[in-house]
């Protein structure tokens, strides 16, 4: 009821708001890439895309990519703990999400999680989602849609410098800096970011049903303390007119610290987390005319994660080769758990054909490596993809355009699979109809496959890989009407996703498990990778935004509903669930004001909420709805400084669920931040003489 009701308040604000402004201006026209690979202007992209703009991010002033995304769109939940982010987009989780950043995958998997504090949010120009399997150009990992996270370009000739400091409640620190160099045919772009957080507790209390004792001084905390840096350089020579080479790579480190609790079988933890990122890439493209060109990029990525000891312990290691119990590790010593590494070549060209088509044609060659010494058998495991896709892009219907592409996938443990795509935009003057069917495949993943993982947290719980896994396949129907009159832009967008044989993790029988875990972990559960019978997802999301000249408001409602058949082979039964993590209704409404009272000061003032009903598990209870509010300002002094300020979750809420279970959202409460950026250029910018631009640098981008 609240949630109806401030959606319909806000609803009648933004409309009375619409009609009393008058002033009427074309607004700058974005331009879009991710849904085909190519541009189009985003009111004609036959791909359904859904944009957050430059002007958005630096209203909005996120402290991280999941703060902005669960901030400004309601597509998204986020489920954070040490191991990363559990990202949810219309239902789908983490794995079926496929995150770019500039075109490139971003590889950084924790058990599921994705760590996003590999992207630096200072650094992004606008982000781009383009939903279901929409596009022949991405594999696997992409069946509920993708996110792709376009960064600054810098073109100034000579010298550019900027520097971000950011600091918030819970010694909350956020740090960028940024170098660029621009000399005739060379470019040059080195970016820093760190990030820190002194983390908080929202409750001392461990679920009762987590453990035999009654805790209401855990000293558990819901956000532990962590600290993470990140270099990266990225260099760009235009050796020709035609051809533009670049070359960039990236180190990253990451340490959470866990404190060490004094009950038994509960808190006691004895190491920290750490992480070792690194990455490389090179490639470049070559221009054949005015419209044809061709694309070569080869990307290398490593993820290591590693138990840092803080006490002596005595665990499971290997000694010489030869698996050893209770081996001693000492303070400062580290155990790797993991080490993910993946090499990706990609050959990609693109071509006009007479009668208004464009064609897209491209090779991927996809190597997974997995090192765990002690969570898969042997130690390591491996995987292998090979892709080939193609794509037209048909405009002869004029206002009919159809866009329709076959992705042929051939993965060395599962075979040989082909899936079509097909998406068509028919344009009536303001009213844009969209439509989309897609077939999407995705393989195990070698941890979904081989993994093993211990976690000792109020009880010993048993996670298990599973080599009888089989490949999941999917279809998703998605429609959307859009219509603009004047400065007021509505959508409408209906989706159906069905995914047969979808991967998840199942609470087994213990006597199900293999024999010689159970008696060297005595665990209390145990849960194990499996393919459900086939599970669903489907809503609708409506979107409205209105642009004026000084004041903008909109915002987003999704509906969602999911179904699953599950298996219960104990009692050789069907059960249907729903998908972990779901919530039937989410909104997030804003409204924004900018006024230039000079050359030398313009103030930018918003107010945004972002709601979510209850979130649904099938095991350790559910995550309860919530409303968070938020107030930020901008000021911008001349073209060299900026200072944002602002008040997170306005009204105090706090979620107290007790340790063990799942909570709705993890904010410690009310909190401020403030922030200020120094940006110094020497010189102007770069003339059109070279082409400063490539896929993966973003022909449309402007600084």
């Amino acid at each position: 009821m609240r949630l109806r009701l401030a959606i319909s308040c806000w609803l009648l604000a933004s409309v009375s708001l619409a009609q009393s402004d008058i002033w009427r201006q074309d607004s700058v026209q974005e331009v879009v890439i991710t849904g085909t690979g190519t541009q189009h202007l985003l009111k004609d992209a036959p791909v359904q895309t859904e944009v957050i703009s430059h002007r958005q991010l630096q209203q909005y002033a996120g402290r991280s990519i999941e703060d902005i995304l669960s901030g400004l769109t309601a597509s998204f939940d986020f489920s954070e703990n040490d191991m990363g982010s559990h990202l949810q987009m219309n239902g789908l989780g983490n794995s079926y999400v496929l995150i770019l950043i500039d075109g490139h995958r971003l590889y950084g998997d924790n058990g599921g999680e994705n760590d996003l504090a590999l992207i630096d949010p200072h650094n992004i120009e606008k982000i781009e989602i383009v939903k279901g399997a929409s596009s022949a150009l991405y594999g696997s990992d992409a069946i509920a849609g993708v996110i792709n996270i376009i960064t600054k370009k810098h073109r100034e000739k000579g010298l550019m410098f900027e520097n971000t400091s950011r600091v918030g409640s819970y010694g909350d620190i956020r740090q960028h800096d940024g170098l660029a160099l621009n000399f005739g045919k060379l470019s040059s772009y080195t970016n820093f970011q760190l990030q820190h957080s002194d983390g908080w507790q929202n409750t001392s209390e461990e679920a009762i049903q987590q453990t035999e004792y009654h805790i209401t001084d855990s000293r558990n905390k819901t956000v532990n303390r962590h600290t993470n840096w990140q270099l990266a350089e990225r260099l760009t020579y235009q050796l020709t007119p035609q051809i533009e080479l670049y070359a960039d790579g990236s180190i990253y480190w990451k340490r959470i610290y866990r404190p060490c609790g004094h009950h038994p079988g509960v808190d006691v933890k004895t190491w920290d987390l750490q992480y070792d990122n690194a990455s490389l890439s090179a490639g470049g493209k070559w221009k054949l005319n005015a419209t044809n060109y061709i694309t070569l990029d080869a990307d290398w990525k490593k993820h290591a994660y590693y138990y840092a000891y803080t006490d002596t312990t005595l665990t499971d290691g290997y000694v010489n080769g030869r698996f050893t119990n209770y081996f001693p590790y000492f303070p400062g010593d580290r155990e790797l758990q993991s080490d993910q590494r993946l090499t990706n070549i990609l050959l990609k060209g693109v071509f006009e054909l007479p009668y208004a088509q464009r064609l897209s044609a491209g090779l991927e060659y996809r190597y997974d490596w997995l090192k765990a010494p002690m969570r898969v058998a042997g130690g390591k495991a491996t995987d292998n993809t090979e892709s080939v896709y193609v794509q037209d892009e048909l405009e002869l219907l004029d206002p009919l355009y159809i866009t329709a592409g076959l992705r042929l996938t051939r993965n060395e443990g599962f075979g040989v699979r082909l899936t079509p795509k097909i998406s068509a935009m028919l344009k009536l003057g303001d009213l844009r109809l969209r439509a989309t069917w897609s077939q999407g495949y995705k393989t195990p993943t070698p941890k979904e496959l081989h993994y093993q993982y211990i976690k000792n947290m109020n009880g010993v719980y048993l996670y298990l890989g599973n080599e009888d896994l089989k490949a999941q396949t999917s279809n998703y129907f998605g429609a959307s009407v859009e219509y603009t009159v004047g400065h007021l832009t509505l959508t409408l967008a209906p989706y159906y996703n069905k995914v047969k044989d979808m991967i998840t993790l199942v609470t087994i029988p213990i006597k199900n498990a293999p024999g010689d875990l159970i008696t060297k972990y005595d665990p209390i559960r145990v849960r194990q990778y499996q393919n459900m019978e086939d599970a669903k997802t489907y809503g609708v999301d409506f979107t409205v935004r209105y642009q004026g000249r000084h004041f903008t408001a909109g915002g987003s409602y999704s509906y969602l509903d999911t179904k699953a058949n599950q298996y219960d082979s104990e009692n050789n039964v069907m059960h249907e669930v729903t998908i972990d993590g779901m919530a039937h209704h989410k909104a997030n409404v804003y409204a924004t004001w900018n006024h230039d009272f000079s050359k030398k000061y313009q103030l930018g003032v918003g107010l945004y909420g972002r709601l979510s009903s209850k979130r649904y598990y099938q095991i350790d209870g559910d995550g309860d709805g919530y409303q968070l509010w938020r107030l930020s300002t901008t000021h911008q002094l001349g073209k060299m400084w900026r200072i944002e300020a602002g008040v997170d979750n306005i009204f105090d809420y706090v979620d107290r669920t007790p340790h063990g279970l799942h909570l709705g959202t993890t904010t410690p409460g009310r909190t401020i931040y403030a922030s200020l950026t120094i940006r110094f250029n020497q010189g102007k910018k770069l003339t059109n003489k070279y082409n400063k631009s490539n896929f993966n640098s973003r022909e449309n981008e402007t600084d």
